[in-house]
Protein backbone atom coordinates (compact mmCIF):
# COMPACT_ATOMS: atom_id res chain seq x y z
CA UNK A 1 0.00 0.00 0.00
CA UNK A 2 1.30 3.44 -0.98
CA UNK A 3 1.04 5.82 1.98
CA UNK A 4 0.68 8.86 -0.30
CA UNK A 5 -2.31 7.17 -1.92
CA UNK A 6 -3.71 6.47 1.55
CA UNK A 7 -3.37 10.12 2.49
CA UNK A 8 -5.23 11.18 -0.66
CA UNK A 9 -7.97 8.66 0.12
CA UNK A 10 -8.22 9.95 3.72
CA UNK A 11 -8.77 13.55 2.63
CA UNK A 12 -11.40 12.56 0.04
CA UNK A 13 -13.13 10.32 2.59
CA UNK A 14 -13.54 13.28 4.94
CA UNK A 15 -16.27 14.52 2.66
CA UNK A 16 -14.12 16.42 0.20
CA UNK A 17 -14.69 16.30 -3.53
CA UNK A 18 -11.83 15.37 -5.83
CA UNK A 19 -11.46 19.03 -6.81
CA UNK A 20 -11.36 20.17 -3.15
CA UNK A 21 -8.81 17.47 -2.32
CA UNK A 22 -6.66 18.58 -5.24
CA UNK A 23 -6.59 22.14 -3.88
CA UNK A 24 -5.80 21.02 -0.31
CA UNK A 25 -2.96 18.70 -1.37
CA UNK A 26 -1.72 20.95 -4.21
CA UNK A 27 -2.21 18.25 -6.80
CA UNK A 28 -4.14 18.12 -10.06
CA UNK A 29 -7.61 16.60 -10.10
CA UNK A 30 -6.59 13.87 -12.58
CA UNK A 31 -3.73 12.95 -10.22
CA UNK A 32 -6.23 12.52 -7.37
CA UNK A 33 -8.39 10.22 -9.51
CA UNK A 34 -5.37 8.17 -10.60
CA UNK A 35 -4.08 7.71 -7.04
CA UNK A 36 -7.51 6.60 -5.78
CA UNK A 37 -7.75 4.14 -8.66
CA UNK A 38 -4.26 2.78 -7.94
CA UNK A 39 -5.17 2.35 -4.26
CA UNK A 40 -8.35 0.48 -5.20
CA UNK A 41 -6.33 -1.75 -7.55
CA UNK A 42 -3.74 -2.53 -4.87
CA UNK A 43 -6.49 -3.50 -2.41
CA UNK A 44 -8.56 -5.21 -5.09
CA UNK A 45 -11.73 -3.44 -3.94
CA UNK A 46 -13.90 -0.44 -4.71
CA UNK A 47 -13.60 2.37 -2.13
CA UNK A 48 -16.04 4.96 -3.48
CA UNK A 49 -19.43 4.97 -5.13
CA UNK A 50 -19.35 7.72 -7.71
CA UNK A 51 -22.33 9.56 -9.19
CA UNK A 52 -22.49 12.75 -11.22
CA UNK A 53 -23.33 14.79 -8.09
CA UNK A 54 -21.47 13.18 -5.21
CA UNK A 55 -19.17 10.42 -4.01
CA UNK A 56 -19.72 8.16 -1.01
CA UNK A 57 -17.76 5.44 0.74
CA UNK A 58 -18.41 1.76 0.02
CA UNK A 59 -18.33 -0.69 2.96
CA UNK A 60 -14.67 -1.36 2.11
CA UNK A 61 -14.03 2.38 2.01
CA UNK A 62 -15.62 2.86 5.43
CA UNK A 63 -13.43 0.10 6.87
CA UNK A 64 -10.27 1.59 5.36
CA UNK A 65 -11.21 5.08 6.60
CA UNK A 66 -11.62 3.71 10.12
CA UNK A 67 -8.03 2.42 10.11
CA UNK A 68 -6.47 5.15 7.92
CA UNK A 69 -6.61 7.71 10.70
CA UNK A 70 -4.63 5.43 13.03
CA UNK A 71 -2.15 4.46 10.31
CA UNK A 72 -1.42 8.04 9.23
CA UNK A 73 -1.10 9.26 12.82
CA UNK A 74 1.29 6.42 13.61
CA UNK A 75 3.41 7.28 10.55
CA UNK A 76 3.45 10.95 11.57
CA UNK A 77 4.45 10.16 15.16
CA UNK A 78 7.17 7.78 13.95
CA UNK A 79 8.63 10.45 11.65
CA UNK A 80 8.55 12.96 14.49
CA UNK A 81 10.27 10.58 16.92
CA UNK A 82 12.96 9.75 14.37
CA UNK A 83 13.54 13.45 13.74
CA UNK A 84 13.81 14.12 17.45
CA UNK A 85 16.16 11.17 17.90
CA UNK A 86 18.45 12.36 15.11
CA UNK A 87 18.19 16.03 16.19
CA UNK A 88 17.25 16.84 12.61
CA UNK A 89 14.28 19.13 13.23
CA UNK A 90 14.70 22.17 11.03
CA UNK A 91 12.66 24.61 8.99
CA UNK A 92 10.51 27.63 9.73
CA UNK A 93 8.43 28.05 12.87
CA UNK A 94 6.00 30.91 12.29
CA UNK A 95 4.27 32.11 15.44
CA UNK A 96 1.60 34.79 15.68
CA UNK A 97 1.22 36.49 19.05
CA UNK A 98 -0.64 39.36 20.62
CA UNK A 99 1.52 42.39 21.44
CA UNK A 100 1.51 41.70 25.18
CA UNK A 101 2.37 38.00 24.93
CA UNK A 102 4.82 38.47 22.08
CA UNK A 103 6.57 41.37 23.74
CA UNK A 104 6.70 40.31 27.38
CA UNK A 105 6.07 36.54 27.70
CA UNK A 106 7.28 34.65 24.63
CA UNK A 107 10.87 35.94 24.30
CA UNK A 108 11.97 33.92 27.34
CA UNK A 109 10.36 30.74 26.03
CA UNK A 110 11.63 31.23 22.47
CA UNK A 111 15.18 31.72 23.77
CA UNK A 112 15.02 28.41 25.64
CA UNK A 113 13.58 26.63 22.60
CA UNK A 114 16.20 28.05 20.21
CA UNK A 115 19.01 26.66 22.38
CA UNK A 116 17.54 23.16 22.09
CA UNK A 117 16.61 23.42 18.40
CA UNK A 118 19.19 25.69 16.75
CA UNK A 119 18.25 24.59 13.22
CA UNK A 120 14.71 25.96 13.49
CA UNK A 121 14.20 29.43 12.02
CA UNK A 122 11.76 31.24 14.33
CA UNK A 123 9.57 33.97 12.86
CA UNK A 124 7.43 35.89 15.38
CA UNK A 125 4.60 38.05 14.02
CA UNK A 126 2.96 40.51 16.43
CA UNK A 127 -0.71 41.47 15.89
CA UNK A 128 -3.81 41.93 17.97
CA UNK A 129 -5.69 38.77 19.00
CA UNK A 130 -8.28 38.92 16.20
CA UNK A 131 -5.55 39.27 13.58
CA UNK A 132 -3.62 36.32 15.05
CA UNK A 133 -6.74 34.17 14.76
CA UNK A 134 -7.30 35.34 11.19
CA UNK A 135 -3.73 34.47 10.20
CA UNK A 136 -4.07 31.01 11.73
CA UNK A 137 -7.31 30.47 9.80
CA UNK A 138 -5.52 31.52 6.60
CA UNK A 139 -2.60 29.19 7.42
CA UNK A 140 -0.14 32.10 7.50
CA UNK A 141 1.20 30.95 10.88
CA UNK A 142 1.72 27.59 12.58
CA UNK A 143 0.74 28.61 16.12
CA UNK A 144 -0.93 31.58 17.77
CA UNK A 145 -0.95 33.19 21.19
CA UNK A 146 -3.95 35.31 22.17
CA UNK A 147 -5.13 37.22 25.23
CA UNK A 148 -8.82 37.47 24.46
CA UNK A 149 -11.77 36.12 26.45
CA UNK A 150 -13.20 34.94 23.13
CA UNK A 151 -13.53 31.24 22.41
CA UNK A 152 -12.47 30.07 18.97
CA UNK A 153 -14.39 26.81 18.31
CA UNK A 154 -12.65 26.10 14.98
CA UNK A 155 -9.20 25.68 16.58
CA UNK A 156 -7.57 24.09 19.59
CA UNK A 157 -7.41 26.76 22.32
CA UNK A 158 -5.50 26.02 25.52
CA UNK A 159 -5.03 28.53 28.36
CA UNK A 160 -1.54 28.55 29.87
CA UNK A 161 -1.42 31.36 32.42
CA UNK A 162 -3.53 33.95 34.18
CA UNK A 163 -2.84 37.62 33.61
CA UNK A 164 -3.97 40.67 35.58
CA UNK A 165 -4.85 43.99 34.01
CA UNK A 166 -4.18 47.11 36.07
CA UNK A 167 -4.77 50.84 35.89
CA UNK A 168 -1.55 52.73 35.22
CA UNK A 169 -1.03 56.39 36.09
CA UNK A 170 1.96 58.74 35.96
CA UNK A 171 4.12 58.43 39.05
CA UNK A 172 4.01 62.17 39.79
CA UNK A 173 3.14 63.81 43.07
CA UNK A 174 1.04 66.49 41.40
CA UNK A 175 -1.14 64.00 39.52
CA UNK A 176 -4.80 64.19 40.48
CA UNK A 177 -4.73 60.55 41.67
CA UNK A 178 -1.60 60.97 43.77
CA UNK A 179 -3.57 60.72 46.99
CA UNK A 180 -1.81 57.70 48.44
CA UNK A 181 -4.60 55.32 47.46
CA UNK A 182 -3.96 52.31 45.24
CA UNK A 183 -7.64 52.07 44.29
CA UNK A 184 -9.58 54.07 41.70
CA UNK A 185 -13.36 54.45 41.92
CA UNK A 186 -15.71 53.63 39.06
CA UNK A 187 -16.65 57.32 38.79
CA UNK A 188 -12.98 58.26 38.44
CA UNK A 189 -12.48 55.50 35.87
CA UNK A 190 -15.21 56.95 33.64
CA UNK A 191 -14.35 60.62 34.14
CA UNK A 192 -10.56 60.63 33.71
CA UNK A 193 -8.93 60.82 30.24
CA UNK A 194 -8.27 57.27 29.06
CA UNK A 195 -5.70 55.95 26.59
CA UNK A 196 -6.76 52.58 25.12
CA UNK A 197 -5.66 49.86 22.73
CA UNK A 198 -7.44 49.67 19.39
CA UNK A 199 -10.63 47.69 18.73
CA UNK A 200 -9.76 44.03 18.09
CA UNK A 201 -7.01 43.86 20.67
CA UNK A 202 -7.37 41.22 23.39
CA UNK A 203 -6.82 43.82 26.10
CA UNK A 204 -9.61 46.03 24.76
CA UNK A 205 -12.00 43.08 24.46
CA UNK A 206 -11.35 41.93 28.03
CA UNK A 207 -11.87 45.42 29.47
CA UNK A 208 -15.15 45.92 27.62
CA UNK A 209 -16.52 42.46 28.46
CA UNK A 210 -15.69 42.75 32.16
CA UNK A 211 -17.24 46.23 32.38
CA UNK A 212 -20.40 44.94 30.70
CA UNK A 213 -20.59 42.09 33.24
CA UNK A 214 -20.64 44.80 35.94
CA UNK A 215 -23.46 46.59 34.07
CA UNK A 216 -21.13 49.42 33.03
CA UNK A 217 -21.13 50.82 29.49
CA UNK A 218 -17.57 50.86 28.05
CA UNK A 219 -18.73 53.33 25.39
CA UNK A 220 -18.95 55.95 28.15
CA UNK A 221 -15.25 55.77 28.99
CA UNK A 222 -13.52 59.09 28.34
CA UNK A 223 -11.20 57.74 25.63
CA UNK A 224 -8.99 60.51 24.26
CA UNK A 225 -6.51 58.37 22.34
CA UNK A 226 -6.26 54.87 20.84
CA UNK A 227 -2.83 53.34 20.23
CA UNK A 228 -1.77 50.01 18.72
CA UNK A 229 1.43 49.72 20.73
CA UNK A 230 1.83 49.01 24.45
CA UNK A 231 5.08 50.94 24.65
CA UNK A 232 3.39 54.01 23.15
CA UNK A 233 0.58 53.74 25.70
CA UNK A 234 3.06 53.60 28.57
CA UNK A 235 4.90 56.65 27.23
CA UNK A 236 1.66 58.59 26.81
CA UNK A 237 0.60 57.82 30.38
CA UNK A 238 4.05 58.65 31.71
CA UNK A 239 3.83 62.05 30.00
CA UNK A 240 0.63 62.83 31.90
CA UNK A 241 -1.88 62.58 29.02
CA UNK A 242 -4.18 60.25 30.92
CA UNK A 243 -4.56 56.84 32.51
CA UNK A 244 -4.72 53.41 30.86
CA UNK A 245 -5.41 49.74 31.54
CA UNK A 246 -2.74 47.25 30.47
CA UNK A 247 -1.21 43.94 31.49
CA UNK A 248 0.75 43.96 34.72
CA UNK A 249 3.33 41.81 32.91
CA UNK A 250 4.07 44.79 30.64
CA UNK A 251 5.00 47.31 33.35
CA UNK A 252 7.51 45.45 35.54
CA UNK A 253 10.40 47.65 34.44
CA UNK A 254 8.44 50.92 34.82
CA UNK A 255 7.28 49.98 38.32
CA UNK A 256 10.84 49.16 39.37
CA UNK A 257 12.10 52.48 38.00
CA UNK A 258 9.24 54.45 39.52
CA UNK A 259 8.05 55.75 36.15
CA UNK A 260 4.45 54.55 36.51
CA UNK A 261 2.06 53.72 39.33
CA UNK A 262 -0.29 50.75 39.43
CA UNK A 263 -3.87 50.91 40.70
CA UNK A 264 -6.92 48.63 40.85
CA UNK A 265 -10.59 49.47 40.29
CA UNK A 266 -12.84 49.43 43.32
CA UNK A 267 -15.04 46.32 43.19
CA UNK A 268 -13.79 45.15 39.78
CA UNK A 269 -11.13 42.51 39.12
CA UNK A 270 -9.59 42.65 35.66
CA UNK A 271 -8.22 39.16 35.03
CA UNK A 272 -7.95 37.03 31.92
CA UNK A 273 -6.19 33.95 30.60
CA UNK A 274 -3.47 33.85 27.99
CA UNK A 275 -4.07 31.00 25.52
CA UNK A 276 -2.24 29.36 22.67
CA UNK A 277 -4.20 28.30 19.61
CA UNK A 278 -3.37 25.92 16.80
CA UNK A 279 -4.96 23.94 14.02
CA UNK A 280 -4.00 20.32 13.37
CA UNK A 281 -3.65 21.16 9.67
CA UNK A 282 -0.99 23.83 10.32
CA UNK A 283 1.24 21.80 12.66
CA UNK A 284 4.71 20.95 11.42
CA UNK A 285 7.60 19.15 13.12
CA UNK A 286 9.08 22.45 14.39
CA UNK A 287 5.71 23.64 15.70
CA UNK A 288 4.98 20.28 17.34
CA UNK A 289 8.39 20.26 18.99
CA UNK A 290 7.74 23.81 20.22
CA UNK A 291 4.39 22.77 21.73
CA UNK A 292 6.07 19.82 23.44
CA UNK A 293 8.79 22.14 24.76
CA UNK A 294 6.18 24.64 25.84
CA UNK A 295 4.35 22.12 28.03
CA UNK A 296 7.07 22.42 30.69
CA UNK A 297 6.56 26.18 30.86
CA UNK A 298 2.79 25.68 30.84
CA UNK A 299 2.93 23.36 33.85
CA UNK A 300 5.15 25.80 35.76
CA UNK A 301 2.70 28.61 35.09
CA UNK A 302 -0.22 26.49 36.26
CA UNK A 303 1.44 25.85 39.62
CA UNK A 304 2.52 29.52 39.92
CA UNK A 305 -0.78 31.19 39.09
CA UNK A 306 -3.26 28.83 40.77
Amino acid sequence: MNFEHLNVFYVVAQGKSFSETAKILHLSQPSISIQIQQLENSLNTKLFERTTKRISLTPSGKLLYKHADKILNLIHETKKDIALLSESIHGDLIIGASLTIGGYILPYILGKYKKEFPNVNIILKLDNSDQVMEKLANKEIHLGFVESLKKYPTVQQIPFMEDELVIITPNKRDHLLANGSAVITVDELFSLPMIMREQGSGTRQVIEEILLKHHLDPAKLNIILELENTESIKSAVESGMGISIISKAAIKKELQLGLLSEMSIQGIHLKREFSFIYNEETLTLPSESFLSNFQQYYQIQQSTYK
